[in-house]
């Protein structure tokens, strides 16, 4: 073949199997959306800590004297040595008190998801997720070829009494159960605590591994703390908790961790080594020093309060602008609220519905976009965390706005 028929010719591109099963992120695709936009937007879209729950000042202070002392070079894949003590003390006055042995520093969250899923997710493995869900984990199950079965939530969590029928018939029991049980993305519903127990019941039952992604557990507003999987089931080798520091100080930095049985860590820094050597070593000094310094406590105790306010004006004002033409959850703490279309709402297609609000001023995520099988076409998720009580007002308008244009 001369060179220019090699520079006209289509060659198919050799793509892995697996390919056809990475899905994309409405979620995270909607940060390049909304920055393409040019009028106002009341952003109830990402997940993310509002601006002034950032302790952005300490971050730039720390910052300044960590870059000047900090190792640019790589560092231990399982994470620096000071960030690590640190956390454990950190956890030890937490409801998971944890050992250096069980923890691996991670690049965010999603990585530890990541990590679970390579080390326990084989083509064709059942995985249970909850439906809805934060369909970016989904989607890491899906990357590593599981088939997923959606189990229905409702206001104490995931149904884990439908779970053992609905698993019947796929014949054979899943690998592993993905859940986030404390004010759960998308809906703000806690797993209660007669469902956590009956869920290790099923777990050991039938050796599933239960992914704990916890984001959210340190931002109760409200309520009693139920107990955790890890104080219910102590030292329990099915358990995989995925953390993140993204909820709670800032997203940016990138750090989270993962705790799980000692014999999994050298498998674990195996996988991460395959995936980025090691978490930003500055990055994790930073968050190091600002856990050293001590003001991680008043930090929560303060992003608290303005989250409760924020959840209360939201709730109010669809109160006032939508009434009994919608239903939403009531968080007890987090960032989201699920609302569903009701009455004359109720045959609107939310994700017709986003290109109107969106022109309208107001961002919000789909329900279709927070199921695998693109369940809930009448319900979206609402982030109340990011915005201030008039913003909150002026984005439900907005959306009320969006909605009675639907049905006229």
């Amino acid at each position: 073949m001369t060179a220019t028929e090699l520079a006209h010719s289509s060659p198919t591109l050799p793509l892995a199997g697996r390919a056809k099963d990475l899905v994309g992120s409405m979620i995270d695709s909607s940060t390049s959306l909304l920055a393409a936009q040019k009028h106002d937007i009341v952003r109830f879209a990402m997940g993310s800590p509002a601006d002034e729950a950032v302790p952005s000042e300490e971050f730039r202070e720390i910052a300044g004297s960590v870059l000047d002392s900090s190792s640019f070079t790589y560092g231990a894949t399982e994470g620096e040595p000071r960030l690590l003590e640190l956390l454990v003390k950190y956890l030890a006055g937490t409801p998971d008190p944890s050992s250096e042995d069980r923890l691996v520093i991670t690049t965010g969250g999603m990585q530890g998801l990541d990590l679970a899923c390579k080390l326990f997710v084989d083509p064709g493995d059942l995985v249970v997720v909850e439906s809805p869900t934060y369909t970016n984990g989904s989607a890491t199950a899906l990357s590593y070829g599981a088939q997923l079965l959606e189990i229905p939530v409702d206001d104490d969590g995931m149904r884990v009494d439908m779970m053992e029928d609905l698993v019947a018939h796929h014949h054979r029991p899943p690998k592993a159960i993905y859940t986030i049980p404390t004010f759960q993305n998308p809906s703000g519903v806690t797993l209660s605590l007669e469902r956590r127990k009956a869920l290790l019941e099923l777990a050991h039952r039938w050796g599933s591994v239960i992914i704990d992604d916890d984001p959210y557990g340190l931002l109760r507003f409200n309520g009693t703390d139920i107990p955790t999987f890890r104080t219910l089931s102590p030292d329990d080798p099915l358990l995989f908790s995925v953390r993140t520091f993204s909820k709670i100080l800032a997203p940016g930095w990138r750090v989270g961790w993962v705790d799980a049985d000692p014999s999994l860590r050298q498998l674990l820094i195996n996988g991460k080594q395959a995936m980025d050597t090691c978490t930003n070593v500055p990055n994790q000094h930073i968050v190091a020093e600002y856990i050293a310094r001590g003001g991680l406590e008043d930090h929560l105790e303060r992003i608290r309060g303005l989250y409760r306010e924020r959840k209360d004006a939201m709730l109010d004002s669809i109160a006032r602008h939508l009434g009994d033409r919608v239903t939403t959850t009531n968080p007890d703490g987090g960032f989201f609220l699920w609302l569903t279309l009701t009455g004359e709402f109720g045959e609107i297609d939310t994700r017709e519905l986003f290109e109107v609000a969106l022109a309208d001023g107001v961002a919000f995520i789909p329900g279709p976009a927070l199921s695998p099988g693109g369940r809930f076409r009448n319900a979206l998720r609402l982030c109340f965390a990011s915005s201030t009580p008039d913003r909150i007002e002026e984005g439900i308008k907005r959306l009320t706005t969006s909605l009675e244009k639907m049905i006229a």
